[in-house]
C-alpha cells in the first residue's frame, strides 16, 4: 500500500512568521499538519552558530510541543542562485561549504534529507556547448562532495529540483534523466527529485514537458518529494488550492496520487509550495489561504 502525506513549505512564513513559535504554530494548530519542509530563507548557514544554535533549540522545542516534524530542508527563493554551476571557482567553493553547513543544520533539525535546484548557468556559459558542458562536469563534482559529507553525517538522501529553463537544468524530462542519471553515478549518497508540479520548459516542443501528469509518470519511481501548488496551462505562478484557483486548475489530488502509484511510487511527501506577494489583500490573508488549500488536499490524505 502506498503511504501519501501533506506537507508545507516554510516560504509562505518568511518575512511573515521568523519566529518559530509562530510558524509552527499556525502549521501544527491552524494548519493541523505535521510535516515540513524548512528553507533556507528562514534559517540561513551563514548566520553565526549560536545564533543557529539558539534558532534550531527554539524550533525542535516548538516542533515537539506542536506534534510537528521537520522532514527536509531546502534552499529558497533568496538562494536561487547560481551556486555550484558559478563560473568562479572561488565562489563555487563558498557554496560547497555554505550546503555542508546546511548538512550539518539539517541534521540539528532533525531532518532526513537536503535539498535545492542543481545549479544556474549564466547566459554566457549557457551559450557556449564547451564551457556548459565542463560547468556541468564541476557542478556534478561540487554535489558528490557535499553527497559525501552528507552521507557521513547520516542523511539518508539529497535531492535535486528539475527547473522550467535550459539555464536552470532538468527543464524537459530528457535533460532530467540525463542530469539525475549522471549525477547518481558514482554517487557516494543516492540523490533524489523533488519534482514540481508547475515546473517545465514553455518553449520546448514536447508538450509533455509541461503536463504535469507527464512528469509524474516518468519520476514516480525516485521522488520522494513533490511541490505541489495550483497551476494552469500558461504556468503563472504559485496559486493557492482555492476556489478562485481550482475553477481553470488542473492540478486534482485524487490524479496527481493515482498518477504516482501507477507509476511504481511507493508514497510521497506532497508539499505545498505557496506563494504570497508582500501585497494587500495577499498579505493578511494567508493564512485563511492555506487552510483551504490544506482542506482541499485533506480529502484526499485522509492521514
Amino acid at each position: 500500500m502506498s503511504n501519501f502525506s501533506l506537507g508545507i513549505n516554510t516560504g509562505f512564513a518568511v518575512n511573515r512568521y521568523s519566529e518559530p513559535e509562530e510558524w509552527v504554530r499556525i502549521v501544527g494548530e491552524q494548519l493541523g499538519l505535521c510535516k515540513v519542509q524548512l528553507t533556507a530563507d528562514m534559517l540561513s548557514p551563514d548566520l553565526p552558530p549560536k545564533i543557529i544554535l539558539e534558532y534550531v533549540k527554539r524550533t525542535t522545542n516548538v516542533c515537539n510541543h506542536y506534534g510537528v516534524q521537520i522532514t527536509s530542508t531546502f534552499t529558497g527563493a533568496f538562494t536561487r542562485v547560481n551556486h555550484l554551476a558559478h563560473p568562479d571557482p572561488a565562489i563555487r567553493k563558498h557554496w560547497v561549504s555554505w550546503f555542508k553547513r546546511f548538512v550539518d543544520l539539517t541534521v540539528d533539525l532533525g531532518a532526513a534529507s537536503m535539498g535545492s535546484h542543481f545549479g544556474i548557468f549564466t547566459h554566457k556559459d549557457n551559450s557556449n556547448p564547451v564551457t556548459r558542458k565542463q560547468r556541468r562536469k564541476e557542478n556534478i563534482a561540487c554535489w558528490h562532495e557535499i553527497g559525501a559529507y552528507a552521507d557521513k553525517k547520516g542523511l539518508d538522501f539529497l535531492s535535486w529540483e528539475p527547473m522550467s529553463i535550459r539555464r536552470e537544468q532538468g527543464e524537459t524530462l530528457v535533460e532530467t534523466h540525463k542530469l539525475h542519471k549522471d549525477v547518481n553515478h558514482n554517487s557516494p549518497i543516492p540523490f533524489k527529485l523533488c519534482l514540481d508540479v508547475d515546473h517545465g520548459d514553455v518553449s520546448s516542443k514536447n508538450p509533455k514537458d509541461t503536463d504535469p501528469y507527464s512528469w509524474l509518470s516518468a519520476f514516480a519511481f525516485c521522488s520522494p518529494q513533490v511541490h505541489i501548488k495550483q497551476s494552469s496551462a500558461d504556468k503563472g505562478g504559485h496559486w493557492p488550492f482555492t476556489r478562485e484557483y481550482n475553477k481553470n486548475g488542473r492540478i486534482f489530488p485524487e490524479k496527481v496520487i493515482s498518477t504516482l502509484e501507477n507509476n511504481g511510487s511507493k508514497g510521497a511527501e506532497l508539499i505545498l509550495e505557496i506563494s504570497f506577494r508582500e501585497r494587500e489583500p495577499f498579505d493578511s490573508n494567508v493564512i485563511d489561504v492555506l487552510i483551504e488549500s490544506v482542506n482541499y488536499w485533506k480529502n484526499a490524505i485522509p492521514n
